[in-house]
């Protein structure tokens, strides 16, 4: 059973409550997809639901409670009869040198990068597998690719995002297509987290030339909207002036 691409699809996104997120969830809903947007910020989902009427529900989610992620893809398919499309968002960014020894951070980092990425498939996939169709969206970066001083950590998380979701287009049956969607420097939070002064300094001038978290939004929707049997593998999004 397929869904055609101008039909209206069951979209799930994690860490939606801000950023590319956030974006994501408000673009598809705005294109008239039923989206589910989870976040363990439930006050900034309600805000978001209500720009989007109808279209967008809210749901709390934690990436990194394997149970939990479960429960919030069943409770969707429960809910509409199905889930077309995950698109794995969640993620953080606490850059910092290795020999600041932030243990914790590192552990977060792979906590919610990698082992929230690993419960979104594991919840998602026998779903995609039953109604024979389905559409993996991994957000990566563009750390996946390139690794810089204080990136070591994250970098490494990211380029475990791609390999999984390479490793998952690999494995899947035809019917399950499967996005890795790398962005460049873009407006978010992501910074925010960064608590080490000299990465925080550094990521301050990295990020003087972001692009908006629509413009990885609008490489979701261009995915999402090609046909059954069009798999957009791979898309890179930065800003014109990085390099």
């Amino acid at each position: 059973m397929s869904t055609d691409q101008h039909e209206s699809k069951v979209v799930l996104v994690t860490g939606a409550s801000s950023g590319i997120g956030a974006a994501t969830a408000a673009r598809l809903a705005g294109e008239g997809h039923r989206v589910v947007a989870g976040a363990r910020r439930t006050g900034r989902l309600r805000d978001l639901a209500a720009r989007s009427p109808g279209v967008l529900h809210p749901v709390p989610v934690d990436v990194t409670d394997r149970d939990g992620v479960r429960s919030f893809v069943e409770t969707a398919r429960d809910r509409f009869g199905r889930v077309d499309v995950l698109v794995a968002n969640a993620g953080v960014m606490p850059l910092s040198r290795l020999d600041s020894l932030l243990v914790d951070e590192w552990d977060r980092m792979i906590d919610v990068n990698v082992r929230g990425l690993l419960h979104g498939i594991a919840a998602a996939l026998p779903v995609f597998t039953a109604q024979g169709s389905g559409h993996f969206v991994t957000v990566a970066s563009i750390g996946a690719h390139q690794v810089v001083p204080t990136s070591a950590v994250y970098s490494g998380t990211k380029y475990a995002a791609w390999a999984i979701t390479e490793g998952l287009r690999q494995e899947s049956d035809p019917s399950i297509r499967v996005t890795t969607v790398s962005p460049g420097v873009v407006t978010s939070e992501l910074a925010d987290t960064i608590t080490e002064p000299g990465a925080a300094e550094a990521m301050r001038e990295y990020r003087a030339h972001a692009i908006e978290p629509d413009a990885i939004a609008a490489a979701v929707s261009y995915a999402l909207a090609q046909p059954p049997d069009v798999d957009v593998n791979e898309i890179v999004v930065r800003p014109a002036r990085q390099r």
